[in-house]
């Protein structure tokens, strides 16, 4: 296995905090142990102490992986810089020092796009328990060799692969309810009309638009595949919980509309906004701030 020393991560805060690696990929109990598919290889990782260690199956070339494990859990972050940022009051403060080295995760986008229509108005586990069924039913099957033994697996089905499947159908096998619709829709977009790779260069509010065309993206759901699928750090999902935080924390309770408290976010922590969201959205749910 390749190793990586690492400075402000934690695998264990990183992968529980509600992202999609958290929807797709299988972490162990004390959160030192990671495994999730990467495009058509398996990907494992461990943590011990300040080392990564990973490798794959099939094996990706050193340099590949090495970019893959650094873009996956964004290495390349300067936490130092962001917490300077974003920590300067209370509660965010006391969030860093509960949640050290939680970062923000860089995603394939249409998987991430998937996982975020699948997460309205629904719970972790559900999210979780439907996006695995959408993978068991739809993703192509693959069996590599894990150390002498044969181990199979099925890679994140393509829009290709969705684009042809029935509303009743996706309900039935995997549970996705009224989403299946926006699941098949947008997937059948990408895979006639909107290549979402192409939009990696685009500014922030350019790309959110364009994702905002596929059906059943909304304003959250489009910030949340900003964050995490393209790394544009500046992006602030607001959903009910995270409003109810931030005016809880920040309006002394005050209600506030979702365009006031985009630009509170982007005033307050500009380029590192999606940093303090993740923090304050898992802070607040440890917390239980209602």
């Amino acid at each position: 296995m390749q190793r990586i020393r690492t400075d402000d991560f934690s695998m264990k805060h990183t992968v529980e905090s509600a992202q999609p690696l958290t929807f797709f990929g299988d972490i162990s109990a004390d959160g030192r142990h990671l495994r999730y598919v990467a495009g058509n290889s398996l990907v494992e990782v461990r943590q011990n102490d300040g080392l990564l260690y990973f490798g794959s199956q099939p094996t990706l070339s050193g340099t590949r992986l090495r970019k893959e494990i650094a873009k996956r859990f964004g290495l390349q972050d300067d936490m130092g810089r962001i917490y300077e940022k974003i920590g300067t009051d209370e509660f965010l403060a006391n969030a860093i020092a509960r949640y050290p080295g939680m970062r923000v995760t860089r995603n394939d986008p249409w998987e991430t796009t998937v996982c975020f229509i699948v997460s309205q108005f629904n719970n972790v586990k559900r999210i979780r328990l439907i996006v695995r069924k959408l993978i068991e039913n739809y993703g192509e099957l693959h069996s590599v060799d894990v150390g002498g033994k044969w181990v199979s697996f099925r890679s994140f089905p393509t829009p290709d692969a969705l684009a042809g499947i029935g509303v009743k159908e996706m309900m039935k096998k995997c549970g996705t309810g009224f989403r299946a619709k926006y699941i098949i829709g947008s997937a059948r977009t990408c895979s006639e009309s909107l290549d979402l790779n192409r939009l990696h260069h685009k500014d922030y509010h350019r790309a959110k638009e364009q994702i905002m065309e596929l059906p059943g993206v909304g304003d959250k759901v489009a910030d949340c595949i900003m964050l995490m699928g393209y790394g544009k750090l500046e992006a602030f999902p607001i959903d009910t919980w995270i409003k109810r935080i931030v005016e809880r924390v920040y309006f002394d309770g005050k209600k506030q509309g979702i365009k006031k408290i985009h630009e509170f976010a982007d005033e307050r922590w500009g380029d590192y906004a999606g940093y303090a969201q993740q923090y304050l959205f898992w802070a607040g749910r440890s917390l239980k701030i209602n």
